[in-house]
């Protein structure tokens, strides 16, 4: 069975061969930090904030919304 050979370039598959090596690779560091695991600062629960939009998060737990920074709550 073949892979989709993603396994180097992780989350940037998706961008193929376009727009250049150094780009994807600045656009993986930050996507894999914006889509990782975060705590909320009210109720410390783990895995659940979700980013509405640039700088707005929302726990899912206690439906707290706040601001921070574009890629991360902190």
């Amino acid at each position: 069975m073949k892979m989709s050979g993603t396994k180097k370039v992780g989350i940037t598959g998706r961008f193929g061969p376009r727009y250049g090596l150094r780009i994807r690779r600045r656009v993986k560091k930050i996507e894999e930090k914006q889509k990782s695991k975060h705590e909320c600062p009210y109720c410390h629960k783990h895995n659940a904030l979700i980013r509405l939009s640039s700088g707005i998060w929302e726990c899912k737990k206690c439906k707290k919304k706040f601001t921070g920074k574009s890629y991360l709550p902190k």
